[in-house]
């Protein structure tokens, strides 16, 4: 207890000391229960790293320990949270920026025990490619029609053989009947269970799949496919995870376009929910061509504060880097106040990677799960490249933060925002799609009959919107999601 509130007072005397002409603001008391320095430390991280920082009131008007109840905590942490994202509202909405439709849920911002990306938020796969659970995610088709979303290459469920597309018939012995979501879900929770399969082919089989730890990589599928006189490399990416992993896995697909001699590009995002801005941009490069060396691919635009280096707050956070090591910086370990938040220095350029150069457009296959890096990704490229988008309308997450940890929490909170080089990056609302396609799950990723795909490669072939579905029919999806967030991991000291 003595050593937290030492913290907090640490804190509160290096926001005294700030050197202005306006009236000191009133902060919290030094002391106080663990639950309420907590509650002061998430409000006080928030006056000074958070984007919108500027709308949020003073302490005492704010009173963030009305929020300690006691008992479950991290739920009073969230609450909190939650109010501190509602404040900024977007202008042309009339909305706050995080409102997300969903009662006491920030759409961007969130908080969880521990480091939130080694289990990603909502998801059981980190953003260092390591699982531990089945390796599977289901989606209903139709009420009684469950088939295989996704498997995790080097899973349970990869190893058992199953693919996207199959048709579960039966779980546990009971079979798959309207309203079985509830069921499903609680039955992949469990450490085994058992599936009864219908592959394509029309052939059944009964499996057992047991939870198990694993590594996997982020690359769902690749293939070299044909659309009217062009070769397409179609690649689905599952997260932008740590460098040592995504570069690794991307480098090696991309290779083999450029040996297929590929001209177009299908990048699939469909269920990639983000992760690390470094992958985003290693993805990037791997398709713009070397003459965009140099020019600039995106610029990250952090709060005043940060930008003018009045964040003494952050002195408390050790900076990490994406392996988890401390950086030596001026003969100290770093901290996130060291770093150098301004545009001049958080403006990414093109390097390009890889030996690909003959891709004349891009189509990227997306989702409303398809968020923040993955957007990224799409944005940075459009004013250089034809893109165009297949599918529906994306999450819309122009914002990224990095971890604070707070006593045994970390806390994610919308940072920065991101704008490609023509300015643009006001897509709160999603990336609205050039050809509207439905996720057609009862086939697998790569498969020239999927609906989405192949409104793609008729776009490719000349004939924009030939296999286009003009109704889209809302998916259940049942078992783990995907991280979604943009985290900027990579350190550029003042």
């Amino acid at each position: 207890m003595k050593t937290y509130a030492s913290l907090i007072l640490i804190v509160l005397l290096a926001l005294s000391c700030k050197k202005d002409n306006k009236p000191a603001t009133p902060v919290s008391p030094a002391e106080g229960t663990r639950e309420q320095l907590t509650l002061d430390s998430l409000y006080l991280y928030a006056k000074e790293v958070y984007l919108w920082y500027d709308a949020l009131p003073d302490y005492t008007t704010f009173n963030p320990r009305q929020y300690a109840t006691g008992g479950d905590v991290l739920s009073n942490y969230k609450k909190e949270l939650f109010l501190i994202t509602q404040y900024k509202i977007n202008p042309t909405t009339g909305s706050p920026y995080e409102y997300s439709g969903y009662p006491g849920v920030p759409k961007y911002s969130f908080m969880e025990e521990g480091n939130a990306t080694a289990g990603g938020r909502k998801a059981t796969v980190s953003l260092a490619d390591k699982g531990n659970d089945f390796g599977i995610a289901l989606t209903a088709a139709a009420d009684t029609d469950i088939r295989v979303r996704y498997v995790n290459p080097a899973s349970p469920a990869d190893q058992a053989g199953l693919v996207r597309g199959d048709r579960i018939l039966s779980i546990n012995g009971t079979t798959i009947s309207s309203g079985s979501s509830s069921f499903v879900n609680a039955a992949l929770e469990g450490s085994t269970v058992t599936l009864s399969v219908k592959k394509n082919s029309g052939s059944t089989s009964t499996i057992t799949l047991t939870q198990n730890a694993y590594t996997t990589n982020p690359v769902f599928k690749q293939a070299v496919l044909t659309a009217g006189t062009q070769k397409v490399g179609y690649v689905a990416v599952s997260r932008f995870s740590t460098p040592t992993s995504f570069n690794t896995a991307l480098t090696q697909v991309f290779a083999s376009f450029a040996t297929a001699g590929v001209t177009a590009l299908v990048i699939d995002l469909r269920y990639n929910g983000g992760g690390y801005t470094s992958a985003a941009e290693e993805l990037v490069n791997l398709v713009a061509p070397s003459s965009l060396n140099g020019k600039t691919m995106y610029i990250e635009y952090f709060n005043t504060l940060l930008q003018n280096g009045q964040a003494p707050i952050l002195q408390q956070q050790i900076y990490l880097d994406a392996n988890g090591n401390t950086q030596m910086y001026n003969g100290h370990i770093a901290t996130y106040a060291d770093v150098d938040y301004s545009v001049a220095n958080n403006t990414y350029k093109f390097a390009k990677q890889g030996s690909l150069q003959t891709v004349k457009q891009v189509v990227f296959i997306v989702t409303g799960n398809t968020a923040s890096a993955s957007e990224l990704t799409i944005n940075s490229l459009k004013p250089y490249l034809p893109v165009k988008l297949v599918g529906q309308q994306t999450y819309g997450k122009p914002v990224g933060f990095f971890g604070i940890k707070i006593d045994e929490y970390t806390v994610y909170m919308s940072s920065f925002s991101m704008q490609n080089a023509s300015g643009e990056g006001d897509y709160f609302h999603g990336m609205t799609p050039d050809y509207v396609a439905a996720d057609d799950v009862t086939h697998d990723f790569g498969d020239p009959a999927e609906t989405s795909l192949a409104s793609a490669l008729s776009y490719i072939s000349g004939n924009p919107g030939g296999r286009t579905g003009s109704v889209v029919t809302p998916l259940v999806h049942m078992g783990p999601s995907s991280f979604n967030g943009t985290i900027e991991n990579r350190v550029k000291f003042r």
